[in-house]
């Protein structure tokens, strides 16, 4: 299975256009035969999704009961969501909602996340490395279960 794998320092413009690694679009067209994503919140960051990642997402949300948490989902990580196409240069718009969230400037972090990818300010991807690390080394069960 191919998938988004990989760390990358990019740039975002005063428009607010990122630039989205090559290899991540080769992954887009070639294993999902669609080049356009689904950008939304999460964690202080964003996070992309193929639109067939996005699709199985929103199968699973409309088929969740009526309640707080389906509503939670659908108003903090369904609603901000947009779509993005590339353009020439391999960027993707980002709507000034989504950088302010984000707090996206000049330099983002794009990192691969198997199905998805995410899209951080470097400072807040800094941070949640740093908190993701003291987790994960404390949990060595995992570690070990992932062959680590």
């Amino acid at each position: 299975m191919v998938n988004f794998q990989g760390e990358y320092i990019n740039s975002i413009d005063p428009k607010g256009r990122a630039s989205i690694p090559a290899k991540f679009r080769e992954v887009l067209s070639g294993a999902f035969g669609d080049e356009r994503l689904m950008l939304t919140k999460r964690n202080g960051g964003l996070v992309a999704y193929p639109m067939a990642e996005w699709q199985a997402i929103m199968d699973r949300v409309s088929a969740m009961p009526p309640g707080a948490s389906k509503d939670d989902i659908l108003r903090v990580m369904i609603a901000p969501a947009v779509e993005c196409s590339f353009d020439k240069q391999g960027r993707i718009q980002v709507p000034q909602s989504l950088r302010a969230y984000a707090g996206l400037e000049k330099d983002v972090v794009v990192i691969g996340m198997d199905r998805k990818m995410e899209v951080w300010s470097q400072i807040r991807h800094a941070e949640v490395t740093r908190q993701t690390e003291e987790r994960l080394f404390a949990d060595h069960q995992s570690l070990a279960q992932a062959g680590f």
